[in-house]
Formats: structure tokens, C-alpha cells, sequence
């Protein structure tokens, strides 16, 4: 398959889409892989693209408060969100309608809708004349693309690829309104501070067997190699002992940290930055540029749970698999 790559005419891209086919593209969070969220075959593809487990539901994206209605259940709660939050980085779980099919949503009777904040997603859904399914330009499981050079891995299985720019760099907060208080079931850019001066809230805790979010069940956001984070005051140190115990057995180590300039003994090293916003824009491409050295253990430097930085741990405890230190 040719993939094309467009830079300016977006109508060329929603006429793929209006086609059934798959197109990536950038949004405010991170790049996605959309397809009609209205066509099943086309659903398939990205399921069959990322190798996803089908019973991982997708979430649509609309260019429109018209368009979340066209789709889903809007009772009053989530009209109170949407007003605070649409368009920007907060998917809701509601009611779906009978125009969704199966595929969209898992076979599940609820569907996650978001509106991106993003220009060149708004015109894309909004050409393309329907709602678009994107879930994360990736192969499952790993870490997710912020970068038009990350989605290149896709180039030969897709139609398109937009080049563009994303802003964040963390996938979308997810909030479950079928429920109250709702339930925050993937946390991202929108916290549970901004949400609580809305509705009242719940964090969601341990996996679930039908999940409503991406995020819920799978290993998500995990690079090749083996991570491994620490949290503290003592991180530094700490950090440099263990990479370079790991160096000493011959394995070859990378590390994601806020300051490079501190690890200049070390020869694979990616700056994250100090700023939680910073870490939250960088953290994945980190990842992704660590394992194209093909280091054997990632060793990243972890942040305090507060606002967004909840939404990094959430982030790296699932990419290490549980490998988290507080020293």
C-alpha cells in the first residue's frame, strides 16, 4: 500500500476517510489513527493496523456539539462538561445511539466521544462528514506518537499520513457520565482539580474485564526495552547507581531525565525538562527515541502526583509495568 503524505490539502485526506480508509493525523494530544466511526469495514482496519484486541473500545472525534448529539445520549451532566471542556482534551463515556456500530464501541452500549482542540483534526472531521474513531497512531501496546516521524512505522499500512504538530503530548482525560459521581477512567490534561469545579468526582482504580476507555485492561504506552522509573528527592543519584550497575553487566542503558547536562558521563540520554508540561510534551517521544538506540533497560525519572503530573505516573507506571521506586 502508498501511503500519502499530505501536508496542505486536508479535503484529500476526508475523502479517504469518506472512502473508508485510514488516515493519521495530528491532534492536540497526541497523533491519531482515524477511520469513520460510522463504517465498520473501516473500523476493522484499525484494529487490524494496530493489532488491537477487539474489545478495546474507540474513541469518536466530532467537530461539532451537533455532532456529539448525533451520536451518543447527552444527559445533563455531560452538557455540563462539554460546555466547560469541548473542544479540548476531555473524552466523555455516554449512551451511544443505534447509528454507532458494534465495532466503534466493543459491543458496549456506551460510546467515548471527544472534540479535539486542534485545527487541522476539526477540519479533517469536519470534511470528512462524519465522526472519526482514532485511537493512538500506533502499534498497540507501545508508547504513542506525538511526532509525524513517529507515525512513519505505519507508512505501507495506512492511506495517510497529515503532518502536523501536536501540543501536550498525553492522551485525553476520559470521564465516565453514566455514572455519579462521574468517573475519571483515564486521566490526562484535564484534572480532577478542573473537573470538581464542575461535578463531583471519582478516580477509577484496577482493570476491568469490559472496559468502557483505551487505557483500562491492555499494556499501554510500554517501549521495547525495560523501564524502569524513580520518584524522589534522591532520584539522581540513585538513577546514575543503578544505570550504571546495569552498564557493568553489559547491557546497554538509556535514560530519561529532567536535566541532560546532569548525565553527561552517560551516552544515551533524553531530556524530559523540568516544567510537568514539558515532561507530559516529551515524555513519549523520549521513549520512542531511547528505543531506537536500542538500549536494553530505559530508566526514566519520575514526578510528584499532583495536576498533570497524576496524569506522567499514570503514564509510567503502566509503560514499566508496575516498576516504579519512591527513594
Amino acid at each position: 500500500m502508498k501511503t500519502k503524505i499530505i501536508r496542505r490539502k486536508i479535503k484529500i485526506a476526508a475523502e479517504i476517510i469518506k472512502k473508508g480508509g485510514l488516515v493519521a493525523f495530528p491532534t492536540e494530544t497526541v497523533y491519531g489513527l482515524g477511520a469513520d466511526a460510522l463504517n465498520r469495514n473501516a473500523v476493522k482496519k484499525i484494529f487490524e493496523v494496530k493489532r488491537r484486541p477487539l474489545d478495546n473500545p474507540l474513541i469518536a472525534h466530532v467537530s461539532s456539539i451537533d455532532g456529539v448529539h448525533e451520536i451518543a445520549e447527552v444527559n445533563k451532566i455531560a452538557e455540563r462538561l462539554i460546555e466547560a471542556f469541548f473542544p479540548g482534551p476531555l473524552t466523555l463515556v455516554m449512551k451511544k445511539k443505534r447509528i454507532v456500530p458494534k465495532e466503534t464501541t466493543a459491543n458496549l452500549n456506551t460510546i467515548a466521544v471527544r472534540m479535539p482542540d486542534h485545527k487541522i483534526a476539526l477540519k479533517l472531521i469536519e470534511l470528512s462528514e462524519t465522526p472519526i474513531a482514532a485511537p493512538s497512531a500506533n502499534l498497540a501496546g507501545k508508547p504513542s506518537p506525538t511526532k509525524f516521524e513517529h507515525v512513519l512505522e505505519l507508512k505501507g499500512k495506512i492511506d495517510a499520513i497529515i503532518v502536523g504538530r501536536t501540543n501536550i503530548g498525553l492522551e485525553s482525560t476520559v470521564v465516565d457520565t453514566t455514572v455519579y459521581p462521574v468517573k475519571i477512567l483515564r486521566p490526562g490534561a484535564i484534572t480532577p482539580e478542573m473537573l470538581k469545579e464542575f461535578v463531583d468526582v471519582e478516580i477509577h482504580k484496577g482493570k476491568e474485564s469490559k472496559p468502557k476507555s483505551p487505557g483500562m485492561k491492555y499494556k499501554h504506552y510500554s517501549p521495547d526495552a525495560e523501564l524502569y522509573v524513580f520518584v524522589g528527592e534522591g532520584v539522581k543519584k540513585k538513577i546514575k547507581e543503578f544505570a550504571n550497575s546495569l552498564i557493568e553487566k553489559g547491557f546497554k542503558v538509556g535514560l530519561a531525565v529532567s536535566n541532560a547536562r546532569e548525565y553527561e558521563e552517560f551516552e544515551f540520554v533524553e531530556e524530559l525538562g523540568s516544567d510537568l508540561n514539558d515532561v507530559a510534551k516529551n515524555l513519549f517521544s523520549a521513549l520512542i527515541n531511547l528505543d531506537k538506540q536500542n538500549v536494553d533497560y530505559i530508566i526514566a525519572e519520575g514526578v510528584e502526583s499532583e495536576g498533570i503530573g497524576i496524569t506522567i505516573m499514570n503514564r509510567l507506571e503502566k509503560a514499566s509495568g508496575g516498576n516504579v521506586y519512591r527513594i
